[in-house]
């Protein structure tokens, strides 16, 4: 995968909003490369959540961060959701 890519962020966010969403990013990109815990994975989503509450939002950010990177938000947190406990993989 190309790791040379911008995530889709809003410059008004504070540096802890920042904080949270490239770490939720980044935990979804663990869950594509390598095995990431499915409750890290779902606290770090909680964590995104607070900066970013509107569904619409998250479902434009998802989109934009899945054309450039092709991992996907939703199936990340799903299979998170449905695992519960233990790690998790999307890799292929």
């Amino acid at each position: 995968m190309n790791k040379q890519y911008s995530y889709p962020l809003d410059l008004s966010w504070s540096t802890e909003e920042l904080a949270s969403v490239l770490s939720f990013f980044n935990d979804v990109e663990a869950a594509y490369e390598e095995k990431i815990e499915a409750r890290k994975l779902l606290d770090s989503y909680k964590a995104f959540k607070n900066v970013v509450p509107s569904k619409s939002e998250e479902k434009r950010l998802g989109r934009e961060f899945e054309t450039v990177s092709g991992y996907s938000l939703y199936r990340a947190v799903e299979a998170a959701k449905e695992k519960g406990e233990g790690k998790i993989s999307l890799g292929k």
